[in-house]
């Protein structure tokens, strides 16, 4: 099972970019998607996530800049991330996450974010 991530590059800070993350539609149902981060010589971090009933969760470094969206008719999910900051540079990883039976955590290649001071 893969999950495509895109939409990274290079951006000033105070640029905006969106991040999408493409799932196969069968394991979606029930399963929370949710953005992760990881910094050069840092641990991954939550971002955001979105449930399958359209629970919304942030981290609270991106509150209020970040928004997260999900699209089941086209088993997408969005990251519109705006006001960027040198801070979130960082390589972006989507997730979908079950936690009901059957339960499984499915991880997407990561895509890279740099802002530019």
């Amino acid at each position: 099972v893969q999950l495509q991530a895109s939409g990274g590059g290079l951006v000033q800070a105070g640029g905006s970019l969106r991040l999408s993350c493409e799932a196969p539609a069968r394991i979606l149902p029930a399963a929370v998607m949710a953005w992760y981060r990881q910094a050069p010589g840092k641990q991954r971090e939550f971002v955001a996530s979105v449930s399958s009933g359209g629970t919304i969760k942030y981290a609270e470094s991106v509150e209020g800049r970040f928004t997260v969206s999900r699209d089941n008719a086209k088993h997408t999910m969005y990251l519109q991330m705006n006001a960027l900051k040198p801070d979130d540079t960082a390589v972006y990883y989507c997730q979908v996450k079950r936690t009901v039976t059957p339960t499984y955590t499915v991880w997407g290649q990561g895509t890279l974010v740099t802002v530019s001071s």
